[in-house]
């Protein structure tokens, strides 16, 4: 597990919910795999003088917080179109994956071949830190390494030997090679080669009897994906729109005390892993006992507020959580994370953890139904999608052969609500930028 990371999946509360709840089966799968890692909600679920299950322990939440509007919200339902671009892409990409190793002692290497090489990079005779790697794989003509690079490799043949004359950029990050004349030392390994699309090819590799049938399945898959991301984005921000304009006025403390609770659980659950105590665990990743302290905090705070806004929600609408609704959430749940066993759902998860996200999903479907649809507010949806209690931790950098770039990536995890982050900055290759590089001797 990279430095820090754990803090992500220590803030996934609510395992089954991913960017807002998503519902398509590959979320939950992804979901899942998070969820293995972690022990089930042991705490109690909550109930009023009738018996019905609450997510708090206040028989009102007026005192505790103050509701935004929720009805009438402006959102965005667009659905992104399909282009040809689009589809020649993921042909492309489907293409690539299907690519052989080129055994022809006389073949070189043509863009978009995948080249498994050794290099190392010096300058004025001297190697340079992050300038060596050994069986690399660079997709030639992708650019993701440094003009010159890519290019140098075209045309060589598997076992040869090649110095490669490079300029970095001068807009460079690492100021010891910005502007810089470099050599690498390149060996090609062995490379590989996508397929030629034709009527052939398709005819033994899929269901399908042309070129022309395959894209089209291209075309469906995209538009299904397009129309899934559009639906998890629209629950995305209607809830964020919602959380992010609510306030807490006060926070229940036996609730506070329960989250926090859940925190230092997932924390132990994970040490444990690790076979060390929970303090030697934490300061593994960097991070002091007294941040962890507030971390914790942070995440409690975050998580009584989602379920203040939710139950207020749902009292006010007369709504609960053992409705005819709720209960076909529940059995929707059961569906995609625990193959039609309910019991199996909550042992994984707890029940808490399960009752919770049937209320996120309950309030995020009636604030849908009751929004208005503005096909241009795009840039207003981006906007509400900041959300508090956002805890940010750096994975620390990894750098690349023809020098260094840094792509932050942001490790999502959510409790349910998409209400709080944890970031674990990971760097990879920037295939929209020159400067490009790979970690010497990786």
């Amino acid at each position: 597990m990279k430095r820090k990371a754990y803090l992500a999946a220590l803030v996934m509360c609510m395992a089954l919910a991913v960017n807002g709840c998503g519902n398509n089966k590959s979320e939950a799968d992804s979901s899942d795999a998070q969820a293995t890692e972690q022990e089930a909600d042991t705490s109690s679920s909550k109930t009023d003088s009738e018996g019905n299950t609450r997510l708090v322990s206040v028989d009102s939440v007026e005192k505790y917080v103050t509701i935004a509007d929720y009805k009438g919200i402006t959102l965005d339902n667009t659905v992104q179109e399909v282009t040809d671009t689009d589809i020649d892409n993921r042909v492309a990409e489907n293409l690539q994956n299907k690519s052989e190793t080129v055994n022809d002692a006389d073949a070189v290497i043509q863009n978009g071949d995948t080249a498994t090489i050794n290099f190392v990079g010096t300058k004025d005779g001297e190697a340079f830190e992050g300038g060596t790697a050994n069986n690399y794989d660079l997709v030639i003509g992708s650019g993701t390494m440094i003009p010159g690079f890519e290019e140098g490799i075209v045309g060589m043949k598997k076992g040869e030997t090649k110095d490669v004359t490079v300029t970095f950029p001068e807009s460079y990050r690492n100021s010891d090679l910005a502007g810089q004349e470099a050599v690498f030392q390149i060996t090609v390994q062995s490379f590989k080669r996508p397929p030629e699309l034709t009527d052939d090819w398709v005819t033994a590799n899929t269901d399908y009897q042309n070129t022309d049938e395959y894209k089209e399945s291209v075309r469906s898959e995209l538009e299904q994906e397009n129309q899934e991301q559009a639906e998890n984005s629209l629950r995305s921000t209607a809830w964020n729109t919602v959380y992010t304009n609510s306030e807490v006025v006060e926070y229940p403390e036996e609730d506070v005390n329960d989250a926090v609770e859940t925190f230092k659980k997932q924390a132990e659950a994970y040490a444990k892993q690790a076979d060390m105590e929970l303090e030697d665990f934490v300061e593994s990743q960097g991070v002091s006992m007294d941040d962890f302290e507030a971390q914790c905090q942070q995440y409690a705070q975050a998580k009584v507020k989602q379920n203040l806004i939710i139950q207020g929600i749902m009292d006010a609408e007369g709504m609960t959580l053992d409705d005819e609704e709720c209960l076909a959430i529940q059995d929707q749940l059961v569906e995609q994370y625990a193959s039609g066993d309910l019991a199996a759902l909550i042992d994984t998860y707890g029940q808490v953890a399960v009752d919770e996200t049937i209320g996120l999903m309950r309030v995020e479907d009636f604030i849908i139904a009751n929004a208005n649809y503005d096909q241009t507010a795009g840039e207003d949806a981006e906007a509400a999608d900041t959300e508090e209690g956002q805890t940010t931790d750096e994975a620390g950098e990894e750098q690349t052969a023809a020098g260094e770039t840094e792509e932050e990536k942001q490790d999502t995890a959510n409790d349910g609500a998409d209400s709080e982050k944890a970031d674990s900055n990971a760097d990879a290759q920037d295939t929209n930028t020159e400067d490009s590089s790979q970690e010497g001797a990786e």
